[in-house]
């Protein structure tokens, strides 16, 4: 099969269905649940301080463009770029249960992506490759660079390890690896706007270069361990050239993850290999100039990073005001702001909204289309009952539409694969993209469907937190059976992520500990 072909197999065969699930364990063993944690045995260590504390730029702010100063790079502000997205934000226990929790989600906690950082001129760091370790947040020299003359650069690489969410969720797990790369790429877009820093995607870099960019197709380095997959390249600040530097010296090798894996899903290579990505033009879309979003209370935005959460279950009795959800939804539309302005493509995902319990807004289903062009296309395949009405009160230029007055927790929860949680908050959503268009003109788009969900499910989790409610993203739903609720046939759309908001239960017999030893704060 050609690379589409192959594509849109997997995506069939991975979907989830109430007769039958996609193809996955039998059974998980959780004392042998792979290391969440790659090292590199034989790299030189850089510890970075820990200063997320100083900053306390509030979170509204830096959705403004230019409301933020721009700090100097430095080892510490380097530090704190990577302590406020990808660090240990938490460390849980139970019993005699302890896990770490990141600023970055995950589908099942489980931390596919791994993240290296490229650096030149920046004091306090060696010119070179370096492999982040957030166990006790450090640096670990992959690879030296020769020396070039010029500004200091800073550029962030991800790659995916598809075994740690393999290892529990068989042929599905490379959706989850696609979303969190999105939500890592929205983590580091907030971070760096809360520097005063720009930041852009390299999307013009192919798969291949991008991999020996982060050292990734080193077999000799990989052999006997779990391999990492190439994913996407993040220029932090003004400068924008893609770097090609001379390696000059190689050091470390990662260590094994899972010494005794059970199971082999081909079908997660087969599609890992179809849809990487050709060397490129930039992308260049410009989003249409929108109001500034409606100003929240100014909250401190390493605060904000550092206590988002996902919740287990939602209070019924909750409500959310419909101010707050029409702010979250617009925080959704493309803007020339962060942390929008890292993607360069057309938005090609849409929300379609279960609302339960939103103060000022009927319940039943609703829709969000971010394009004036989806908007018509979305009406063309949809049920042609549904009533595309413009709620009364809702912002102007923010697009929504009821398409149905109903009680819509029953379906919510149903096609979530029976989860409680999509029907008990205040609302949940399923992202709808625009599927067999893209896929279509450039298979390899496949990918960064799923990293625009992310990104999306990245502004939920924060909003939700600063409206003082919750978020969770739910990766496990009834694929073509959402689509049949909305009348949907075919491939033109298809949904890649579920969401849901809602005031939060917490068990407080679940005790916090800090991420890091005290003694190593600044």
């Amino acid at each position: 099969m050609n690379e589409l072909d192959t594509i849109l197999a997997y995506h069939e065969r991975s979907k989830h269905r109430p007769e039958r699930y996609a193809a996955g364990p039998e059974a998980l063993d959780w004392e042998a649940q792979p290391n969440p944690f790659r090292e590199f045995a034989g790299s030189p260590k850089t510890r970075l301080p820990l200063a997320a504390d100083t900053p306390e730029t509030g979170f509204d702010r830096l959705l403004r463009p230019g409301a933020v100063p721009s700090q100097p790079l430095s080892i510490a502000s380097v530090s704190m770029l990577l302590e406020l997205s990808l660090a240990i934000s938490a460390w849980k226990e139970y019993g005699p249960d302890r896990w770490a929790l990141r600023c970055n989600p995950s589908s099942g906690n489980l931390h596919p992506t791994e993240a290296y950082v490229l650096c030149r001129g920046i004091p306090g760091l060696a010119d070179g490759l370096h492999h982040y370790l957030c166990l006790d947040h450090s640096l670990e020299l992959r690879c030296r660079f020769a020396p070039v003359a010029g500004p200091a650069s800073l550029q962030v690489g991800l790659s995916s390890v598809s075994w740690r969410e393999a290892w529990k969720y068989g042929e599905r797990a490379f959706r989850y690896c696609q979303h969190d790369a999105g939500h890592a790429l929205g983590a580091l877009r907030y971070a760096a706007a809360a520097l005063g820093w720009t930041a852009r995607l390299y999307d013009g870099i192919s798969s291949a270069e991008l991999s020996r960019l982060l050292g990734v197709d080193r077999n000799e380095d990989y052999a006997g361990v779990e391999p990492e997959e190439a994913e996407l390249l993040i220029g932090i600040g003004p400068e924008a050239d893609v770097p090609l530097p001379e390696a000059l010296e190689w050091f470390g090798r990662p260590n094994r993850l899972d010494l005794h894996p059970m199971y082999d899903w081909p079908a997660i290579g087969e599609v890992a290999a179809a849809s990487r990505k050709p060397a490129t033009e930039p992308a260049r879309w410009t989003p249409a100039p929108l109001p500034p979003l409606a100003r929240i209370e100014d909250l401190p935005a390493a605060t904000l990073f550092r206590q988002r959460r996902s919740a287990q279950h939602f209070d019924r009795a909750g409500q959310l005001d419909a101010a707050a959800l029409y702010r979250m939804l617009d925080a959704l539309l493309p803007r020339d702001a962060a942390p929008w302005d890292v993607w360069g493509f057309e938005p090609r995902l849409h929300p379609l909204l279960f609302v339960h319990r939103v103060s000022g807004l009927a319940p039943g289903l609703y829709a969000l289309p971010r394009t004036e062009a989806a908007a018509a296309r979305l009406r063309r395949a949809m049920r042609r009952d549904f009533l595309w009405i413009r709620p009364e009160g809702c912002p102007a230029h923010i697009p929504l539409h009821r398409l149905m007055q109903a009680q819509t927790g029953h379906a919510a929860r149903t096609l979530s694969c029976h989860q409680a949680i999509a029907a008990d908050g205040a609302f949940s959503l399923a992202m709808l993209a625009e599927f067999e268009e893209p896929l279509a003109a450039a298979p390899w788009r496949y990918r960064q469907l799923f990293w625009e969900a992310g990104l999306i499910g990245q502004v939920l989790y924060l909003e939700a937190e600063a409206a003082g409610v919750r978020g969770t993203g739910i990766g496990c739903y009834f694929d073509d059976a959402c689509h049949e609720l909305f009348g949907l046939a075919g491939n033109g759309f298809q949904s890649l992520y579920h969401f849901t908001v809602g005031t939060p239960l917490v068990d407080e017999r679940i005790a916090s500990r800090p991420p890091y030893p005290a003694s190593r704060r600044s």
